[in-house]
């Protein structure tokens, strides 16, 4: 009979007959009750009451009945601490029972008890099993001195426990090796800078020893330590490779993913003409394949890392590219996962094949797979030059099938294939207008919108095209909007007689009849534009556009680099670095590939054009026409640097796009109110125009990143004033105010301590809770005097922030223990957000620019800063002392723009856009992070500092 017995359920009194059994005098009996214990225990029914009576069953010799108890005490000792104690006896017994596996039990079942009355009862009988003649015995303390480092670090490092689990890296036995290793790398993590695992190359040696005897799960925490280690030189690297090569032929996906990190990592160390680096390259493209044989959710995770890894290294796989055509009975993600690597690995030298694939996908049923690869044609067109006609050719075909979704894919990827190759397809525009009416996804008609009104002169009618759109305005899509509302600009641009009402009518219907700020400011823009020099109006709305790029979905460098030593973890298949994703103090730790050897090249430009030939240039992104951060006024990047375009006296900035999300209105420095006079003839502006709205500007992103204002020398950081932290009437006479302050790159806790009672205080000592930022006093408190009664001190503290990391509410608060000879007092206090800005928070201007489009729009926040009389470079410098980098700098229609970047110590960072208006109290900043949480006390910090 099974133990499926022992759920059914039992007469009334269940707990007393259960008492009854357990205390029974048979062996069997006893057992059975103990079953019965764990089974209604399992179902959720509450069997605490009969605490003693189990712990009574743990002195046994029978092995599966001590299991069952241990189980038990594991889920109630946190309820019943007290009762718990009871059993710490038969623990240190069962550690020097003469059988091995009872031993381990014994300390397995210690380190899951989580009360901090066992803890310190369970020292010893962990010492003698860290040093037991069984590997058994020592590999499981090796993992309970982890867990009993979670419950209280300070008994752990007191101890000596970490030293002997150092130790064990030498064990004779690899397991010993592998689990001592998952240990210190699970502490490490909650203490990033403590350097517990001292790699060095003996240790190294001695890992890669033990990572050929060890279990795969032992080989997985020993190849993830190794990913850690940071070889002396390429020939170090070299050898670490070749004794690592062999786990990739491992039958596990983990074993094989973690050798993959850990290869991929020193190949940075390579240099390029090594012979071994080719080699090297040539091993890791079978088992990354034969991953692909597996069941569909491991392909899935398999596909999200070579993702990665083919935007870092596509040499490693560009022979492979039938592994990753689609199987008819794929899943959908799998499906869509195959596709965006086969756009990657697409080259010269095998597009035909590809494209034959792409025309079978756009013809099965699954609609969202058949939309993904229309754009992939469309994507192959653009990458792959030589292709493109064929890839027109094949979209045409499938426009042919008239199916609506094809139908409309098509005619949004035909728009980007116009912007990559001018003047040389226009000749399907026809086939295209043929299709008008049966558009109904915005995307699409924004782009067929964008089609008829850039080449409005080839088609006779596109007047009447535009205008039958202009019929439901109101009912469009914001995307749509703004593209109908640039295409008539461009079409009245292009034929000022024919169009000149229906331009007024979209002006009315953007500026009068619209509420959308966007829409509205964009309008007024046009509006003046054309009113107060159509030729301006020209150059601007028909200013010639840059080629676009095919790699428009590329992950942002630096964050590829932290993601490609992440393989084989969560953050992989997210593609988001551990920090997005993890609370608390794990994961906070942005990981770093090594930089290359030989080459010389710099880590942030990774050769990843050298198989694709691509060129080393930062590729141009596409920005979705929908999205006002690249589409103002339709110019999405800068003209072309071969010359810049004639510029008249009234003209305005040609790039003059809002990258970094204000919309219109930063432009034009709010809404201006007011509704245009609708004149035959563009009369008159509703309000007048800013003097520098007629100053001409140069054209281009080197425009928007101009520090024509200048940035003086930063001032002093910024130090809030002292409060009272500690009352004396709450602390027996001990009076102690602070504040915060950071000197040469180190925060200090700047205290006076003020004795207000009648004896003599010694003996000071200082504690923090665990916090947000892990804040901890870097040494000890520095009062080497008694302080008399009315005496002061003042005592500077200085922290560090590797503490344990707990979050608090609010995030900035932070909990106090000063002890002196008197008493232990208590107290909290608040520390501003600016003392955790780092003196290397500047960022380059490019990956500022591709930061803030990465991090999502949600995770922005926008607040108001009153009564401030600063100008913008005033503001700057000011914010400049405490860390706060201005990155860039722009002025329009006398607004200013900062744009600022700050980086705190856990490695956060916050993106800034600072708007200054001259003559105005009022500021506006906006704030975006990764980690949305921290913007409140950020912004709380600009405020105090700008005040200061």
């Amino acid at each position: 009979m099974t133990d499926s017995k022992y759920f059914t359920t039992t007469k009334k009194g269940e707990i007393f007959e259960l008492k009854a059994e357990l205390n029974s005098d048979k062996k069997e009996k006893k057992k059975e009750a103990v079953k019965k214990v764990i089974a209604s225990m399992t179902v959720g029914k509450d069997v605490s009451a009969l605490f003693p009576d189990v712990v009574n069953c743990m002195q046994t010799d029978n092995l599966e009945l001590k299991k069952l108890v241990y189980l038990y005490l594991m889920n109630y000792a946190k309820s019943q601490p007290d009762m718990a104690i009871m059993a710490v006896n038969t623990f240190v017994k069962d550690c020097e029972d003469p059988n091995p596996l009872i031993r381990a039990l014994a300390v397995r079942t210690m380190g899951c008890i989580r009360v901090d009355k066992i803890t310190e009862y369970l020292c010893e009988p962990l010492r003698k099993c860290l040093k037991d003649e069984d590997p058994y015995v020592r590999k499981t303390a090796a993992v309970c001195v982890a867990k009993l480092h979670d419950i209280n670090s300070q008994l752990v490092e007191d101890q000596g426990f970490l030293d002997t689990l150092k130790d064990l890296i030498s064990d004779s036995n690899p397991m010993v090796v592998a689990n001592a290793v998952a240990a210190l790398s699970e502490i490490a993590e909650s203490h990033p800078n403590s350097n517990l695992l001292d790699l060095n190359p003996q240790t190294i040696n001695k890992l890669l020893t033990a990572l050929n005897e060890c279990t795969e799960w032992g080989q997985i925490f020993i190849l993830d330590c190794l990913a850690n280690y940071t070889p002396r030189d390429d020939r170090e690297s070299q050898s670490i490779c070749e004794r690592v090569t062999p786990r990739l032929s491992h039958a596990n996906s983990a074993v094989v993913l973690s050798a993959v990190k850990v290869l991929m990592k020193f190949m940075e160390m390579l240099p390029k003409d090594l012979d071994y680096y080719g080699t090297l390259l040539k091993k890791l493209a079978p088992p990354l394949v034969t991953l692909l044989s597996a069941e569909p959710e491991l392909q899935y995770v398999a596909l999200r890392n070579i993702n990665l890894i083919v935007q870092r290294r596509p040499e490693i796989l560009k022979h492979e590219m039938k592994v990753f055509f689609v199987k008819y009975n794929d899943p959908i993600y799998v499906k869509l996962e195959k596709l965006d690597i086969m756009i990657r690995l697409a080259s010269q030298a095998n597009i035909a094949q590809v494209l034959a694939e792409l025309k079978e996908y756009a013809t099965e049923v699954d609609v969202d797979f058949v939309r993904k690869a229309v754009r992939a044609i469309g994507r192959c067109a653009i990458k792959v030059e030589q292709s493109a006609e064929r890839c027109v050719s094949t979209l045409l075909d499938l426009i042919q099938t008239k199916v609506n979704y094809v139908v409309q894919e098509a005619i949004v990827v035909i728009k980007d294939i116009f912007r990559k190759y001018p003047n040389k397809y226009e000749s399907v525009i026809a086939t295209l207008c043929e299709n008008l009416d049966s558009l109904d996804e915005p995307e699409a008609r924004a782009a067929m919108i964008w089609i008829v009104g850039e080449y409005a002169e080839r088609i006779d009618n596109a007047d009447e095209l535009l205008e039958s759109f202009l019929e439901g305005f109101h009912d469009e899509s914001t995307q749509v909007q703004l593209q109908l509302l640039t295409a008539i600009v461009k079409l009245f641009l292009k034929k000022p007689t024919e169009t000149q009402e229906l331009v007024q009518q979209v002006l009315s219907l953007a500026t009068q009849d619209s509420d959308n700020p966007d829409l509205r400011d964009r309008g007024y823009i046009y509006w003046r534009l054309l009113s107060t020099d159509p030729v301006a109006a020209k150059e601007v709305v028909l200013a010639e556009k840059p080629l676009i790029s095919e790699e428009t979905d590329l992950i942002e460098p630096t964050l590829l680099e932290e993601l490609i030593c992440h393989i084989g973890t969560l953050a992989s298949v997210y593609h988001k670095p551990p920090s997005a994703f993890v609370e608390g103090s794990r994961g906070v730790q942005h990981k770093r590939l090594p930089g290359s050897a030989g080459s010389g090249e710099s880590v942030d430009s990774p050769d990843t054009g050298s198989a694709t030939g691509v060129s080393e240039a930062p590729p141009a992104v596409i920005p979705s026409q929908g999205d006002l951060l690249g589409d103002l006024l339709n110019l999405d990047l800068t003209p072309t640097t071969t010359g810049p375009p004639p510029v008249p006296a009234s003209g305005m900035q040609m790039g003059a796009m809002d990258l970094l999300g204000g919309g219109l209105d930063s432009l034009l420095g709010g809404d201006l109110g007011g509704s245009p006079a609708m004149g035959a003839a563009f009369g008159a502006p509703p309000a007048a125009m800013p003097a520098s709205f007629n100053a001409p500007v140069s054209s281009g992103l080197d425009d928007l990143f101009d520090f024509g204002g200048g940035v003086g020398m930063p001032m002093g950081a910024y130090s809030p004033p002292k409060t009272v932290w500690l009352p004396a009437m709450k602390a027996k006479g001990l009076e102690i105010m602070g504040t915060f302050a950071r000197r040469g790159g180190v925060i200090q806790m700047d205290m006076t301590l003020n004795n207000k009672a009648m004896s003599i205080m010694t003996d000071f000592a200082i504690q923090f809770n665990r916090n947000s930022f892990g804040l901890a006093p870097a040494g000890p408190l520095q009062i080497l005097t008694p302080l008399g009664p009315n005496q002061t001190i003042e005592v500077s503290l200085p922290l560090s922030t590797v503490g344990p990391v707990m979050k608090m509410e609010p995030l900035t608060n932070l909990q106090v223990a000063v002890k002196n000879n008197i008493d232990v007092f208590y107290f909290s206090c608040q520390y501003p957000m600016s003392m955790l800005f780092l003196e290397d928070g500047k960022m380059e201007r490019q990956v500022f620019l591709a930061t803030w489009k990465d991090i999502p729009n949600d995770n922005e926040s926008q607040f108001q800063i009153k009564d401030c009389h600063l100008s913008s470079d005033a503001a700057s410098n000011k914010l400049q002392g405490s860390n706060v980098y201005t990155v860039a700098k722009r002025t329009v229609e006398g607004q200013d723009m900062l744009y600022q970047s700050m980086k705190l110590t856990n490695g956060i960072w916050v993106l800034a856009e600072l708007r200054v208006q001259a003559g105005n109290p009022n500021y506006t900043v906006s704030l975006k992070c990764r980690a949305p949480e921290v913007s409140q006390c950020v912004f709380q910090s600009y405020e105090a500092m700008l005040k200061a």
